[in-house]
């Protein structure tokens, strides 16, 4: 025996390999090529062999037969040294010279299913057969080990189960997702691949449902301890993300490690895909007990991810607050803002054949909750819509398949001009989406049966007031934010701001926005050099975000004007410890904007909400506190009346803090999170479930001690195993026959008894429904937070504004900074000695700008014309007085000795100043009207 055995060891690295594990899977064509080449080459060194010879040598090869004894063998019958007797022999022999043991193990791998088992019988045979008849069910047991079990399925009753279920989606084109592109769809053929000659397994039947679902999104499935990508979406992310991808099976694979799942999602989505999340909806415990604990583990798809809709704690929206474990640049910068913007169009005919055309516009932010909304009517060059959107900033767009030629262009224009992993994704839906009726019916019913602030009445009353193309571009926007379960931002329509409100905003075209490089400069397409980076010194993301809003949309009406600078002049002059307390109390707080619309739509963790929840509390205290102070020391009534309603804005959060455990919050542990168990007695009675098992168990433990007659024996637990009981080698004689073993080492042997088996089996079913009642609980909680949502927004509002006015603030400490005066009614700009508030800070300490100054008056001087050599500094004149008054508008003091504008409505370049030929002209407000 240990002869034969040697003998099987030491040729196993010579046999002919039958796994797809140690070598390439080859075509058809391919093994036929490789045998006839190793038949000719026989030949040659046989020569005097006969074809027939030839041929029961190569299926001798073919099975196993070490290619030395075939060598010497051809040797032999050449030279006449083998008699027909022996040749008979070798030719008989049609089994590999290997042990029984790994000839078993090795057809537990093979692709050849129609193997026949080993006579041999023997312990290790056995134990291979064992694990060979186990290993058909291996996929529906475990799914931590994928690359294994999908090797192992075979034809069996399991397998007729699936070809039925397969049959159903048979006319499915899946040849896209195969490892091969030239492999054919096999579902028709019994749902076997013709490549692999191995059937779908169930992981991958699963897939092609859930892809079919899903087609347009890159599926992360959950594989165990991995996420998975099959097919085409295993080549992208092995394209985007540098991971391996290879074959595995009937599909390309690659895989990420869970912890990982969040920075590789955001690298997907930043460029440009649809990132779709499966997880597994049931656990191991569960399933042991369930009716289908023999089926694949269920899956679904729980989140969907594009640029505007990274909300949920798979992506971590608080990851400035966790950074110590996340390297820097690992994940992609995110975008001070994130709209959704969907776009529709009216095409008027007219009797001379001009085509005028109505456009509606719906912007939307899931993650700050911000509505905008938008109709107006635009020229050829759709000017007004261009405007909309550079002010705006979408980070996706929402369009109908078909477009007018003039809002295609500019749309591919604004889009290809994007830079490479800011570029706008683009989402086309059916046109049947925005038709007018299709689209009043659908909001109708999303908000007569949705809970809202207002009346089902009120409601319908402001759609009717909405135009159509508004109408038809919000019920898209409903039909695609319900794909990722966001819609819920939308319930309350007195949210809906309309983007154009000429009597409070100053309206800045696309073109003059540009040309002023008022939110980033034409270089580089970068915020550095513009005038938002100029004023921004925010301290927080909500307030930048604020912030660039106040730079984009100047205010026209001059009390609101003056109220902002009145608040910087009272923090750059007043002595009053309030104004000290209330910066340090901004620094270093997360993006609690979007951290609440996180809750909102009950995507965070328990971590995520436990530090928002604290950071609102210690605000809340800290602006209690200055409350006295506030009301005796402060003089702007923008100030005082922020800072006196922040507190009771934010008073509902203490509720929240005192029931949730800090440490079970930061480990995600829900079993634990709750401190006081009354308001939650469906917790309270399965954790008393649980405590009656374990004390059964520490019971049973004496009358274990007395069987093995120790007295200090305990439970050991081992990779993940509880209450092992371990026994050493010498005491088996005295172990009871019903005792299961479960493990063991060299020196010892670990049982259960059949009451540990039972009590382990109730203890983790009481365990998994306690879990399933904490989520249930605290998908309750945060309901309920979400009562709060609008008050404690209102409060990150009024934090923002602080923000803004101390960023604002910091710009008018800058040397030769002044305040303006702005005035209602007067038609005029006055400027002495003014400069270029960018060229300014660019030149930095060289002083080589030289300041100019500007008269204009309505009823007198109303026109000036710039004259000068080129490169003398004209356009940057003139982009000076334009940018002056953009800031004095703002609420910001400006680079001038002195400065005094009248209100300006409307600021105008031309595309000459491309060429460094610009020109502009700014139109006081009574001016507006007429003029163009």
């Amino acid at each position: 025996m240990s002869k034969t055995k040697g003998r099987g060891m030491k040729n196993v690295g010579k046999q002919a390999v039958i796994s797809k594990f140690f070598c390439p899977v080859v075509s058809n064509a391919q093994r036929q090529d490789n045998n006839a080449t190793t038949s000719s080459l026989t030949s040659e060194r046989s020569g005097q062999q006969t074809s027939d010879s030839g041929r029961k040598k190569k299926a001798k090869f073919n099975q196993g037969e070490p290619k030395t004894k075939f060598r010497k063998l051809a040797n032999q019958e050449k030279n006449g040294e083998i008699d027909k007797k022996a040749r008979g022999k070798a030719e008989v022999r049609t089994n590999p010279s290997l042990s029984s043991s790994t000839m078993d193990r090795l057809k537990g791998f093979s692709i050849d299913k129609q193997l026949e088992p080993s006579n041999i019988k023997g312990p290790g045979v056995d134990i291979q057969l064992k694990k060979f008849k186990h290993a058909e069910n291996y996929d529906r047991n475990s799914d931590n080990n994928c690359a294994e079990r999908d090797d192992f399925v075979m034809t069996n009753d399991a397998d007729r189960e699936d070809q039925s279920h397969a049959q159903e989606i048979a006319s499915l084109d899946w040849n896209r997702f195969s490892a091969s592109s030239s492999v054919k769809n096999t579902f028709e053929a019994g749902t076997v691949n013709r490549r692999t000659k191995s059937t779908y397994t169930p992981l991958e039947l699963q897939f092609l449902e859930l892809k079919e679902q899903n087609k347009g999104a890159v599926l992360c499935v959950e594989c165990g301890y991995k996420y998975r990508f099959f097919g085409e979406d295993a080549e992208i992310a092995a394209r985007e993300l540098n991971i391996n991808c290879h074959p595995d099976h009937n599909f390309m694979t690659a895989s990420i490690p869970v912890h990982r799942l969040f920075v590789h999602v955001r690298r997907l989505v930043a460029k440009g895909y649809k990132v779709g999340v499966v997880k597994q909806t049931e656990t191991a415990a569960l399933k042991a007990a369930g009716e289908n604990k023999g089926n694949l583990f269920t899956r679904k798809l729980t989140a969907l991810y594009t640029k505007s809709t990274l909300i949920g704690e798979d992506i971590n929206p608080l990851l400035n607050l966790d950074s110590d474990s996340v390297e820097a640049g690992d994940v992609p910068s995110e975008l001070p803002n994130s709209y959704l913007m969907c776009i529709c169009e009216k095409i008027h005919k007219k009797k001379d054949k001009e085509q005028g055309v109505q456009i509606g516009l719906v912007a939307v932010q899931p993650n700050t909750g911000d509505v905008v909304f938008d109709c107006f009517h635009d020229c050829k060059s759709r000017l007004e819509l261009e405007s909309r959107i550079l002010c705006l900033q979408p980070v996706e767009i929402l369009l109908p398949i078909e477009l007018s030629e003039n809002t295609e262009k500019l749309l591919a224009s604004i889009t290809a001009s994007s830079l490479r992993d800011d570029r706008i994704r683009v989402e086309r839906m059916d046109g049947i989406h925005f038709e007018y009726s299709h689209a009043f019916q659908l909001t109708s019913e999303f908000y007569t049966h949705e809970d809202s602030d207002l009346s089902a009445s009120q409601q319908l009353s402001i759609i009717l007031n909405l135009e159509m193309p508004v109408i038809s571009c919000l019920a898209a926007v409903i039909k695609y934010l319900s794909e990722f379960k966001l819609e819920k931002i939308l319930h309350n329509l007195s949210k809906l701001s309309k983007f154009s409100q000429d009597s409070t905003r100053m309206s800045i075209n696309g073109t003059t926005l540009k040309n002023l490089e008022i939110l980033q400069n034409q270089t580089t397409g970068t915020a550095k050099g513009s005038l938002l980076w100029v004023l921004d010194h925010a301290q927080n993301s909500f307030g930048r975000r604020l912030l660039k809003k106040w730079v984009a949309q100047p205010l026209t009406k001059a009390s609101e004007v003056n109220a902002r600078l009145d608040a910087v002049t009272e923090i750059l002059t007043s002595e009053s410890i309030v104004l000290a307390k209330t910066k340090n109390l901004l620094p270093k707080l997360p993006d609690l904007e979007r951290g609440i619309c996180s809750i909102y739509h009950k995507k965070c963790s328990t971590w995520e909400f436990y530090q928002l929840v604290r950071t609102l509390t210690n605000l809340e205290v800290g602006f209690q506190a200055l409350l006295p102070a506030a009301e005796d020391q402060l003089t702007s009534s923008l100030l005082r009346s922020v800072l006196l309603e922040l507190p009771q804005l934010l008073d509902p959060v203490h509720h929240y803090l005192k029931i949730l455990d800090e440490s079970a919050a930061k480990t995600g542990d829900k079993t634990q999170l709750f401190t006081d168990l009354n308001e939650f007695p469906v917790i309270q009675q399965l954790k008393l479930e649980i405590q009656n098992v374990l004390s059964k168990l520490q019971e049973h433990r004496r009358e274990i001690r007395l069987i093995l007659r120790k007295p200090s024996l305990d439970y050991v637990t081992v990779s993940g195993q509880e209450f092992l009981i371990e026994v050493r080698n010498s005491l088996l004689s005295i172990i009871p026959n019903d005792w299961t073993q479960i493990s063991s080492t060299k020196a010892v042997i670990r049982f259960h008894t059949p009451f540990i088996v039972e009590q382990h089996k109730r203890l983790c079913q009481l365990r998994e429904q306690l879990i399933l009642a904490c989520n249930a609980e605290w998908l309750k909680l945060l309901d309920q937070f979400s009562e709060h949502y609008y008050g404690i927004r209102n409060a990150i509002s009024h934090l923002a504004t602080i923000d803004c006015i101390f960023s604002l603030a910091a710009v008018a400490k800058q040397e030769g900074y002044t305040r303006p005066t702005v005035l209602e009614e007067v038609r005029q700009i006055v400027i002495k000695n003014g400069r270029h508030p960018v060229i300014d800070i660019l030149m930095g300490e060289q002083e080589q700008y030289v300041p100019n100054s500007t008269e204009l008056h309505g009823d007198g001087q109303r026109v000036m014309v710039i004259t000068g050599p080129n490169m003398g500094g004209k356009s940057s004149y003139i982009r000076q007085v334009a940018l002056i008054t953009v800031m004095a508008q703002i609420g910001s003091y400006v680079p001038a000795e002195e400065a005094l504008i009248g209100i300006v409505d409307n600021i105008y370049t031309s595309n000459l100043t491309v060429t460094h030929r610009s020109a502009f002209s700014i139109v006081p407000k009574e001016e507006t009207a007429t003029g163009g």
